[in-house]
């Protein structure tokens, strides 16, 4: 096809005009011909039927060019990766309240900011690809702006108020873009609504000339990084949640799960979960290691189905319900043991988090218990230990999540963020059990210490020999007597934490022989 000779043709010339991108040779796809580009995953997909409809106006590189330059500049400037357009989404939808007109809007934006920074510093034919494009609604609008901020003719008309307000907004200043965006949707907003109104009684849309930006033009690893930055740039669990609600169908559809990318298409997206997942992968906990080497005994490791042949002894009564059936009856799967030698290894670890009604509700507000446990959680999954969890309110009255130590992330995530809201008390047998179910696990516990059998608690830990990072949210009387309870037991280290960049001064496993206890106060 001729476009494709013309495509070989260009692409060296536009490549070196934005010093080389690292984006593959720009493909051909027919139909569409009201579209000129779409793009997914960095490829740029170039429309035949556009191409040769518009080639009766203007020849057939400077068509390639200017379509090249348009998609590149995307990739190079704006947005440049998928934070920067949820960052844009979510300041729009602010202005307007709707996902549709937010996602129009950004869009809209995006065009302007990457089409005018191409004129301002490239030789670029976007201006006369403008210039020959059909204009009705907001392209007529934005062709009218184009006409006044780039200084060329394009055979707009009209709408001077409205674009005297949009060519004082600074689009190429990347610092304001945040509140550019505003502004620009402020002004936009009445076509907008117009639009979409219309297109609700008759379903035939105009759609952006250019193409539309959304979730398809990035990968899975991409938004997967945006998501982890954008957790951590929002002010506060709600405005995460609330764009990524939005875009919950477009993610599910990408192949995007809570428990990572790759998941499968439809697997279903908890977004409290996801922002303290992606907001953990921000902080990063040492561990000390422990000197591991093995015993030569075997002894229970995890499970597996019985089958007959296996040995009856193996069998966990516990998880098999009483029953010996092929395929629920469980059977333990046994590895050699471990215990102190030469070689480094990180143990299990058992995380102890408080749900009580002192503390914050992790669906409502940033916990930073929740934060501070998943923190923990990473940190030992990536040493490839298990995690178990054990999450309390009144643990008494059964107010209490028990998770066997695994490695499965997004299970542990689920236990982790479960909030009771009720009194605050162990079960130590509760506690006595997980840690059985290991050898030598270390333990994090975080909670506001404002645990009725706290001096039980106390008791407990000075018998034990496991390690314990005990994290404790403010100051109080409680926080103060665990510290004197616990201070001469080497095993036991105590760190505040009283905002979110607390996080990074937790040494997971600290030994208090190896650091100056006074560091481990305050």
């Amino acid at each position: 096809m001729d476009i494709e000779k013309t495509i070989q043709k260009v692409w060296p010339k536009v490549r070196r005009k934005h010093l080389f991108p690292q984006i593959p040779l720009p493909k051909v796809i027919e139909g569409g011909e009201e579209v000129a580009l779409e793009i997914k995953s960095k490829q740029l997909l170039i429309s035949n039927s556009f191409f040769e409809k518009l080639k009766d106006v203007m020849e057939g590189e400077e068509i390639v060019e200017a379509i090249l330059d348009h998609g590149i500049t995307h990739y190079m400037y704006c947005p440049w990766d998928f934070h920067t357009h949820l960052t844009l989404y979510n300041e729009a939808k602010k202005v307007v309240r709707k996902k549709d007109l937010a996602q129009r809007a950004t869009t809209c934006f995006m065009d302007v900011v990457a089409d005018t920074y191409c004129v301002k510093g490239k030789d670029t034919k976007i201006p006369n690809l403008y210039k020959n494009l059909h204009k009705t609604g907001i392209h007529e609008v934005l062709t009218s702006l184009y006409e006044k901020i780039w200084g060329v003719n394009l055979g707009s008309r009209g709408h001077d108020e409205r674009i005297n307000r949009l060519s004082r907004i600074p689009y190429l200043e990347r610092k304001k873009w945040e509140e550019s965006i505003k502004k620009f949707t402020k002004v936009i907003q009445d076509i907008l609504e117009e639009e979409l109104e219309n297109e609700q009684e008759s379903p035939q849309r105009r759609p952006n000339p250019l193409g539309e930006h959304s979730l398809d033009n990035y990968s899975l690893e991409e938004i997967d990084r945006g998501l982890r930055e954008f957790a951590s740039a929002v002010e506060d669990l709600q405005e995460f949640k609330e764009t990524v609600e939005d875009l919950k169908e477009e993610l599910e559809e990408q192949g995007y799960a809570t428990g990572g990318m790759g998941r499968g298409r439809g697997n279903p997206i908890d977004a409290n979960l996801l922002y303290y997942m992606k907001l953990a992968e921000s902080y990063t906990l040492p561990i000390r290691k422990l000197p591991i080497e093995k015993m030569g005994d075997l002894h229970p490791h995890s499970h597996m189905p019985w089958e007959i042949g296996k040995p009856f002894a193996d069998i966990d009564i516990w998880t098999s319900f009483g029953k010996i059936i092929p395929g629920i009856t469980q059977i333990w799967k046994k590895r050699e043991g471990e215990t102190f030698g030469e070689l480094e290894g990180t143990p299990d670890c058992l995380i102890i988090i408080d749900s009580s009604g002192s503390m914050i509700n992790p669906r409502e507000r940033l916990s930073y218990a929740v934060l501070g446990a998943a923190c923990a959680c990473n940190a030992y999954l990536k040493n490839e230990s298990r995690v178990a969890i054990y999450n309390f309110s009144d643990a008494l009255r059964g107010n209490k999540i028990i998770l066997d130590f695994n490695h499965e992330k997004e299970r542990i995530y689920q236990a982790i963020c479960r909030y009771f809201g009720g009194g605050t008390a162990l079960d130590l047998e509760d506690t006595q059990y997980l840690l059985s179910r290991a050898d030598n696990p270390d333990i994090f516990i975080i909670t506001d210490m404002q645990i009725t059998n706290l001096e039980k608690l106390i008791e407990f830990f000075n018998q034990i020999q496991n390690r314990v990072t005990a994290v404790h949210l403010g100051h109080n009387v409680h926080s103060t007597r665990f510290k004197e309870g616990t201070e001469k037991r080497k095993n036991i280290s105590l760190f505040n934490v009283k905002e979110k960049e607390d996080n990074p001064k937790i040494i997971l496993g600290k030994i208090k022989e190896y650091l100056s206890s006074t560091s481990e106060w305050g």
